[in-house]
C-alpha cells in the first residue's frame, strides 16, 4: 500500500496539464483515447464531416452522426465551439470536434498530438506541432516528422514504440484472424451511396447480401459476424472498405474495443509517459 509520502510525489505529476490532440477517431484512435482518459490525460479528438468509420460500435467518430456515443464505459461528444471543451472534461466526457484542416492544434496548443488518421502515409503533421508529437502506423519517421511511432501490424511488435525509425511498412494485407485475412474485408463493388442490408453484430452466411451501393449487391466473402459497416448513406469509391467480417462468429464482442486497438493504446501511453519523466 502507498503511504501518504509516496501519495504526495504522485500527485506532484498532474496529467491533467498535459492536454491530447487525437487526429482521427475510429477503432484505433479511439483505444488510444480510452486509454489516455482513464490514465487522466484530457483528450480533444479531430474528425471529418462525414467519417469512414467501419467500425463504428467502437469509434468515438459516432459522435459525428449521434451526437453522443459511449465505448465501454467512457462518452464523447460533438461540440461546436472550444468553450465547450472545458465542460466535456469537467465531466468525464471526450470532445469531439470536426475539424478536418487541424486549426484547433495550433489554437490550443496541446502538449501531445497523436496522428491516428490511419493514412498508411503522414498527411501533413509536423514534429513541430506539439512537445510530442506520436504517429500511429507507417508513414512517419520518429525523429524526423514526429517524436515516436507507435506499431499497428498485428504480430510480436503490436503496440511497440519506436523513438527512432519507422514502424513496419504497409502490405495492403490485414493480418490474419481466424485463419482469414484479406478475406475478412468487406469492399464496394461499385462507386455510389452506400446502404447496409446487415448490421454490426448480426451473424451471416458465405454468398449472403450484406450491403447495396446502387444497384450492386455486395455479397459476403466469408461466414462470420459483422464487426464492421459504414454509416448508410455514405459516398464509397469502388474498391472501398466498407465493413469486415469475423470469422470467429458469435464468440467475438464487437461492443468492445479489440486487443489491436488497446495494445496501440498501451503504446501511445508508453510513449507519453516516456517523455513526461525523462
Amino acid at each position: 500500500m502507498a503511504t501518504a509520502q509516496d501519495q504526495s510525489v504522485l500527485k506532484k505529476l498532474k496529467l491533467t496539464d498535459y492536454k491530447v490532440i487525437i487526429k482521427g477517431a475510429g477503432d484505433l484512435a479511439s483505444g488510444v483515447a480510452h486509454r489516455l482518459l482513464l490514465a487522466g490525460f484530457p483528450i480533444v479528438m479531430l474528425e471529418l464531416p462525414r467519417p469512414l468509420v467501419v467500425r463504428r460500435s467502437v469509434s468515438f467518430a459516432s459522435a459525428v452522426f449521434a451526437g453522443n456515443v459511449e465505448v465501454e464505459g467512457v462518452k464523447a461528444s460533438l461540440i461546436n465551439d472550444i468553450p465547450q471543451i472545458e465542460s466535456c472534461w469537467s465531466r468525464g466526457i471526450i470532445p469531439v470536434v470536426v475539424d478536418p484542416k487541424g486549426n484547433l492544434i495550433r489554437e490550443m496548443k496541446p502538449y501531445v498530438l497523436v496522428d491516428a488518421v490511419m493514412a498508411k502515409r503522414n498527411s501533413g503533421t509536423l514534429i513541430t506541432d506539439a512537445p510530442l508529437v506520436i504517429g500511429l502506423g507507417p508513414g512517419f519517421t520518429a525523429g524526423e516528422d514526429v517524436t515516436a511511432v507507435v506499431e499497428t501490424k498485428r504480430g510480436h511488435d503490436l503496440g511497440r514504440v519506436f523513438y527512432s525509425g519507422t514502424a513496419a511498412a504497409d502490405t495492403g494485407i490485414p493480418g490474419s484472424i481466424g485463419g482469414y485475412s484479406a478475406e475478412r474485408l468487406l469492399r464496394s463493388p461499385a462507386s455510389g451511396q452506400f446502404h447496409p442490408c446487415k448490421d454490426i453484430g448480426e451473424s451471416v452466411q458465405k454468398g449472403e447480401k450484406v450491403a447495396e451501393v446502387g444497384n450492386n449487391s455486395l455479397l459476403a466473402p466469408i461466414s462470420g459476424l459483422i464487426r464492421g459497416m459504414l454509416y448508410p448513406g455514405l459516398e464509397v469509391d469502388k474498391g472501398m472498405k466498407v465493413g469486415d467480417i469475423d470469422p470467429r462468429g458469435k464468440e467475438v464482442d464487437w461492443r468492445t474495443l479489440s486487443d489491436k486497438a488497446r495494445s496501440v493504446g498501451g503504446g501511445v501511453l508508453e510513449a507519453i509517459l516516456h517523455f513526461l519523466t525523462v
